[in-house]
């Protein structure tokens, strides 16, 4: 049996038993095991860590525990430089992409909304997830733990919020979107690219009111659909509003 003493930092504590959180405790091992499945045996998927202490020195995941060594596990913080640490977690993507799972459905036309490409289907398996995630270098958003445990998995996080416009400030505080965000500039409902259109090519596609008001539109040129500063533009832009203030206010 190997003996081990064990503590998880900041939003790592969410996945563990209210006893262990916050506070270093006792873990006993059965037989040799690496940091990678240690930690996600006791609950945290490991695209969610970015640090791994053992006995103060910082190791990778492949890295097999011993009988009597401290473990401390840290997750990313971007407040906190550890450049000079070996980190198990990836590298920040340059241009932030991201591929949810059926249960985020509303959470992906938000992401849209602010303009990053988002991938979503409600049909996706979990293997297709994961590849996916892996090949085309896309950040996963599931509330699925072991779709996020898949080794395939690099760039991952479990969202703790249910409500998807509190899932949308958790997730752009957690990958620091702010300065990435290109509001509009996708269709909420495909994730195609939006592009300027002229009233005349919109003619007989928006309700007459619409082409006698308005004289900007977007649309989108894999759906189709037509888009204009109406009434829902405007409830959006307050979301944007608000999701620049964390920037002054984080």
């Amino acid at each position: 049996m190997t003996q081990l003493q064990i503590r998880f930092y900041g939003p790592l504590n969410d996945f563990l038993a209210p006893e262990r959180r916050g506070v270093e405790f006792h873990h006993t091992v059965h037989g040799s095991t690496s940091v990678k499945d240690l930690i996600e045996s006791l609950g945290p998927p490991h695209p969610e860590v970015d640090v791994v202490l053992v006995d103060g020195q910082a190791v990778d995941f492949s890295h097999r525990v011993g009988d009597g060594q401290r473990l401390a596990v840290y997750p990313a913080f971007s407040s906190i430089d550890v450049t000079p640490l070996v980190r198990v977690g990836p590298p920040a993507l340059p241009e932030p992409r991201f591929l949810l799972d059926v249960g985020l459905g509303r959470l992906s036309g938000l992401l849209r909304m602010l303009g990053f490409d988002t991938l979503w289907r409600n049909d996706y398996a979990d293997d297709e997830l994961a590849r996916l995630s892996h090949d085309e270098q896309r950040i996963l958003l599931t509330r699925d733990l072991g779709v996020l445990k898949r080794s395939e998995v690099i760039h991952g996080y479990f969202p703790r919020e249910t409500d998807p416009s509190q899932q949308l400030i958790e997730v752009v505080r957690r990958f620091q979107l702010t300065a990435h965000m290109r509001p509009f500039a996708r269709c909420i409902a495909c994730n195609g690219a939006l592009s300027e259109a002229s009233p005349d090519e919109v003619q007989g596609r928006v309700p007459e009111r619409v082409q006698a008001t308005f004289t900007r539109f977007q649309q989108c040129p894999e759906c189709k659909r037509v888009f204009w500063a109406g009434s829902h533009h405007a409830r959006m832009q307050v979301i944007i509003d608000k999701l620049r203030e964390l920037e002054q206010h984080p």
